[in-house]
């Protein structure tokens, strides 16, 4: 009786034990990898001066790479947090 009653309590105690696994769920994105990149600024039809034309493009140029910076960091991360959700299952 006694080997009955304690193998009945490991039985009890092994389903109660993995009827609490947890399910990992995927990681919220950081908020600043999910900023929209904003509009280029377009050069205006009517600059007669170059020194404009120049600035302007090199503020698209700022612009763009920092979106691009931005962007390469959320692939990095959804690769990264990707890999060690499937490792985890």
């Amino acid at each position: 009786m006694k080997k009955f009653t304690a193998l009945l309590l490991v039985t009890v105690l092994t389903g109660c034990a993995s009827s609490g696994i947890v399910k990992m769920s995927f990681p919220a994105v950081p908020q600043d990898l999910t900023t929209a990149c904003p509009d280029l600024t377009p050069v205006d039809a009517n600059t007669a001066k170059l020194s404009e034309v120049v600035s302007t493009v090199v503020s698209n140029y700022g612009e763009y790479y920092t979106c691009k910076d931005r962007v390469d960091n959320w692939i990095e991360w959804y690769n990264t947090q990707k890999k060690i959700s499937d490792s985890v299952k």
